[in-house]
């Protein structure tokens, strides 16, 4: 128990010394959800994006307000908000990757929150073992305690260790791997969302943006309803 607590505290010590309060409040946060592995996603965020440039090559751009703003993905809500309200390609394009870079950055610092950790750990399980080590060595002349002594000394440096490569550098690594598929799924938004500025056909955004799919499948259309709606599409209104 006092190797763990020399550990983990040293360890938050030291992360918290080099670090906002905020930024690893913000790090300990994100990281409760590693555990869960969420659904990609892309496959029906495409089938979301598709429907409604069929919608608004059909009807018109503004008439996809009101559905803008019951739109739940907070990205796509902003970025298909300043389609209809009638802001350039270029600018939508400029403040929508500003955000992307911004919302990436976060993740990146929130990583290295936890590369750190990582990085303290085994030194301060080094510490925790030296510190065993001296109290041990006050008594020498009972080697059955000091046997029992320096075992339990060298759990510092296990723990260290251990948390340092099982759980914060990976954690740092899942991290920026969720950091990276969130902005993939981001600029496929922003790609879609710039097509139906364009007026391009629906049929061609859908082929644009099953590049974003892994291993550059297809999407499988759930029912008629797409196919029926890229179909109409493909007569704009007057």
């Amino acid at each position: 128990m006092s190797a763990a607590l020399i550990v983990l505290g040293g360890s938050l010590g030291a992360t918290l010394v080099g670090h906002p309060v905020r930024l690893v409040r913000r790090a300990f946060r994100r990281s409760l959800d590693l555990l869960l592995e969420p659904e990609d996603g892309r496959a029906d965020m495409i089938e979301r994006v598709v429907g409604i440039a069929g919608r608004a090559r059909r009807n018109g751009l503004v008439s996809l307000e009101q559905e803008a703003l019951e739109i739940e993905d907070a990205f796509l809500r902003k970025s298909l908000t300043l389609a209809v309200d009638g802001m350039d390609l270029q600018e939508i394009r400029e403040v929508m990757g500003l955000e992307i870079e911004l919302r990436e950055r976060r993740v990146e610092d929130e990583a290295r929150v936890w590369e750190a950790a990582g990085g303290f750990a085994p030194t301060i399980g080094i510490i925790g073992a030296v510190l065993g080590l001296i109290v041990v060595m006050r008594d020498l002349g009972n080697m059955q305690k000091v046997g029992d002594g320096i075992a339990a000394s060298f759990v510092a440096t296990i723990y260290g260790v251990g948390m340092a490569n099982l759980l914060f550098l990976p954690a740092a690594a899942k991290l920026k791997l969720r950091g990276a598929a969130a902005r993939e799924k981001q600029e496929l938004m922003l790609e879609g969302v710039c097509g139906i500025v364009e007026g391009m056909n629906p049929k061609l955004i859908r082929v644009k943006l099953e590049a974003y799919l892994d291993g550059g499948g297809k999407v499988k259309a759930k029912g008629k309803a797409p196919a029926a709606e890229e179909a109409a599409a493909e007569r704009p209104a007057a």
